[in-house]
């Protein structure tokens, strides 16, 4: 089986990990416009070679992992290409868009619609590591549009490598994850973007931020390579989140100002079920 990866970051890199070490028979090629991404990966072990997108048509399995914008421009290019038994899917934070390009494609059988929740702020295979999945939910959009059986192989390989599956339709993907994920990276840039606009002394910054900063403005070390291009494919969902965050923001604001501290206390309190939330217990699927 030959597994290509377009894009060797630390997603598509990590994922590569996984599935070799799940098939070992598997040959992973490795297509990337940054070649010192394909040098790294080669060193690491990550791809067995570098490939071209030319090559395609001899793929088994493709997964996408570059940024959205350019998802949309290439993946009916992929399509194209693919014989009947491949699978593409890719990795991405939107779905809209991307199931739109495609969803009167001959081959619109041949993609699935994926989103694994996992990565940290940083990119690159050198970031790529085995086990990033584990225990982490794959979303999986639309998938009634893809072939049963090539679902079925997919399901099957993301369980196997820990994940845990999520079905949504792709517009109710991209606005959840405007509330959960995309409103957090909009929130830790402009905090960032907002304390070095405030804060002029950098060792200041250095001495006196601790750990809530840190956790907070973790974020802001995300790609605006990749973030520009979600926000832009997201923006009506962005916006209106976005708004409501303002309000309350606001509202914080007015309390503060006219001294109704014990207000504060209760919203506060309130947020805090946001504990039990996330240390609920995952589904088992």
């Amino acid at each position: 089986m030959k597994l290509y990866v377009i894009g060797i970051g630390l997603i598509g890199g990590s994922m590569a990990i996984d599935l070799k070490n799940l098939y070992p028979s598997m040959e992973v090629i490795g297509i990337d416009n940054n070649e010192t991404h394909l040098d790294q990966a080669l060193k690491l072990g990550i791809i067995d070679k570098k490939g071209t997108l030319d090559e395609l048509y001899q793929a088994d399995r493709i997964i996408l992992s570059i940024p959205v914008k350019d998802s949309v421009i290439l993946l009916p290019k992929i399509l194209d290409m693919v014989h009947t038994d491949a699978l593409v899917w890719d990795v991405g934070s939107t779905k809209s868009q991307l199931c739109n390009v495609v969803n009167t494609h001959p081959k619109r059988q041949n993609f699935l619609a994926a989103h694994p929740i996992a990565g940290t702020e940083f990119s690159g295979p050198s970031y790529a590591q085995e086990g990033l999945f584990q225990g982490k939910p794959q979303i999986l959009c639309e998938s009634k549009s893809t072939r049963p059986d090539l679902l079925s192989w997919a399901k099957t390989a993301f369980r196997e490598i820990g994940m845990y599956l999520r079905f949504m339709d792709a517009q109710e993907h991209d606005k959840h994850m405007a509330y959960v994920s995309h409103l957090s990276h909009i929130s830790s840039f402009m905090l960032g973007k907002t304390v070095l606009e405030r804060e002029d002394d950098e060792q200041n910054i250095f001495d006196l931020a601790g750990s809530g900063f840190e956790s907070t403005v973790r974020l802001a070390k995300s790609s605006p390579d990749m973030w520009t291009p979600i926000f832009e494919q997201n923006k009506e969902n962005v916006i209106d989140i976005l708004s409501a965050y303002i309000e309350n923001l606001e509202n914080f604001k007015h309390k503060l100002v006219q001294n109704d501290f014990d207000d504060l206390y209760q919203q506060m309190k309130l947020t805090n079920q946001l504990t039990t939330i996330l240390n609920g217990i995952k589904p088992n699927n």
